[in-house]
């Protein structure tokens, strides 16, 4: 099968591989429809985190199950389905509290190889997620958003979940990546009345507005503070933090009013940071990674199968599996908010 392998910082391309096989009765095979790039698969593209080279990425995809394990029940081959990145086995302590990102029997994190034709998915009775019919049955539009479903957009609504977003709130929204424009959405899904969007590009500033921002603050750092200060008065109910960096985390404190949560799904890019400023304002600090089985089943499926959201528009470029680079490439020079790899029809 092709797949994309990375070779070193700044180089991906299209290999011919073994197809992955069953190597435990909880897998799947799942035959990969639409995949994507994720912005944390930059990180190791820029060279930031270490990969090995040779290595299969991606972990973004909607597909169709191919085949399938003797302890798979919930699932059958021919089945739609959503493979999130998380792979929870749906009865441990952290996967029965809703923590699925953290589920304690995982063997793995990070890239599994979904930027190919098939994957082998771990977990796939509980963790995988139906989508009814068939690709044939929905627009480019839906499937789009089904690809948000296997991460961004389930990462951007644990953001608004672990800040503890409610009916009539305020929220600040930090980044302005597919993250933090997917926080956006959730943010508003979950009643939010304003939404301050925190970006300095005129096109993601657009999207957040589409999605549901009411103000855009464009500064960084201490004026950016002021200027959020200037439109709340005391500050935000609730701030989602969907950057990861020192600068972000430390403006997401700054931002929140007295007893604010702040809902961190940025992956952190320094190993410390200083949490004493949480306590003089009775800040709320929590998020990690998502729970998107749990998120897709109670909620986010049924709001694009509803029309309620469109979380697909944080695509703005597509590109066939054998244009991985160009894919990679657009959105390393942020011509592209996110990037869709188009793998089977």
């Amino acid at each position: 099968m092709k797949a994309t392998v990375f070779i070193e910082p700044g180089k991906v391309e299209i290999q011919n591989v073994d197809k992955p096989t069953i190597k435990k009765s909880t897998d799947a095979i799942i035959k990969v429809v639409r995949a994507s790039v994720c912005g944390s698969d930059l990180w190791w593209f820029r060279g930031i985190n270490e990969m090995a080279a040779n290595s299969l990425v991606g972990h973004e995809a909607i597909g169709i199950v191919d085949e399938i394990g003797a302890d798979v029940h919930n699932v059958k081959v021919g089945d739609f389905v959503i493979a999130p990145f998380t792979h929870g086995c749906g009865h441990c302590a952290a996967c029965l509290a809703g923590f699925e990102g953290n589920c304690l029997t995982q063997e793995e994190m990070g890239s599994s190889g979904y930027q190919a034709e098939y994957l082998r998915f771990r977990s796939a009775d509980w963790a995988l997620v139906k989508i009814p019919g068939q690709p044939s049955d929905y627009t480019d539009e839906q499937l789009n958003s089904f690809v948000t479903l296997a991460d961004v957009m389930a990462t951007g609504y644990h953001a608004a979940a672990a800040a503890e977003v409610s009916q009539g709130d305020t929220v600040v929204v930090l980044g302005d990546g597919a993250v933090g424009l997917s926080g956006v959405i959730a943010a508003k899904l979950r009643g939010a009345k304003r939404i301050i969007a925190m970006s300095r590009h005129e096109d993601r500033q657009n999207l957040a507005r589409e999605f549901g921002a009411t103000d855009i603050v464009a500064e960084r750092g201490e004026k950016a503070v002021a200027k959020v200060m200037e439109l709340t008065g005391a500050g935000a109910d609730a701030v989602l933090e969907c950057v990861g960096t020192e600068q972000s985390v430390e403006t997401a404190v700054q931002v929140g009013r007295p007893g604010a949560v702040v809902g961190r799904v940025g992956v952190p890019q320094k190993a410390t940071m200083n949490t004493n400023n949480l306590f003089w304002k009775n800040i709320g600090l929590r998020g990690g990674i998502a729970s998107v089985t749990t998120y897709d089943k109670e909620t986010l499926l049924q709001a694009v199968l509803d029309g309620k959201i469109n979380p697909g528009k944080v695509f703005t470029q597509e590109f066939k599996l054998d244009y991985v680079q160009s894919a990679y490439d657009a959105m390393d020079q942020r011509k592209a908010i996110k990037s869709l790899l188009i793998v089977s029809e």
